[in-house]
């Protein structure tokens, strides 16, 4: 870790805190309709350049992550990597590294990894690096989760990094969270513990 991560990851608790006591970044988002385009026709390349086809994941509840390695929330991947060992059997995690703000993640995909495996123990799977907010480069994935035409209702963009939006086991995008929520806050959890009819 530079100095700025260590730095960032000492001040995380207070500065999240901060965040939720200002109303910034706290925004949860959630909806039970049905998308025009499933999410199983979406695939990714992860960073290790295997391709992951979404239809693989059915029967599964599915949460996509923008993340960044010098951000104030990086060391939400501490807490992302508990979500995946508690609920490792119906969820699966999947980080999406992007600079799309400050410049935040400026590293290739190998440093990312090597970041997030010796600072985080993340075992969950991350995608190459791509543009998750809305503009021509945006990633494939992104834009169905920010098209409400396809996923049905969301139209709601990464705002920062560490958004999370969640996926049920019928493929329906059923909530998006905003930075500030933790990945083990009880928001989060409830969501994923909840029977797939009950959301």
């Amino acid at each position: 870790m530079t100095f700025k991560q260590k730095f960032l990851k000492f001040l995380y608790p207070l500065f999240n805190k901060l965040s939720l006591l200002a109303g910034k970044s706290n925004k949860i988002l959630k909806s039970t309709n049905v998308a025009a385009t499933s999410f199983y026709n979406l695939k990714t390349t992860l960073n290790n350049g295997q391709e992951l086809d979404f239809s693989s994941l059915k029967n599964k509840k599915v949460l996509l992550v923008n993340t960044a390695s010098d951000c104030g929330y990086t060391n939400q991947y501490e807490g992302l990597q508990a979500l995946h060992e508690k609920y490792k059997d119906q969820l699966t995690i999947i980080g999406f590294p992007a600079n799309d703000f400050g410049e935040q993640e400026k590293g290739s995909d190998d440093t990312i990894e090597q970041f997030c495996k010796v600072n985080f123990g993340v075992s969950f799977p991350l995608a190459k690096k791509s543009t998750v907010i809305k503009k021509a480069t945006q990633n494939p994935v992104y834009q169905w989760l920010t098209n409400e035409a396809e996923n049905g209702w969301n139209y709601t963009a990464p705002s920062w990094n560490f958004c999370k939006y969640l996926i049920d086991e019928k493929g329906e995008l059923t909530h998006f969270f905003e930075a500030a929520i933790e990945p083990m806050s009880s928001e989060l959890t409830a969501a994923i513990e909840a029977p797939v009819n009950d959301q």
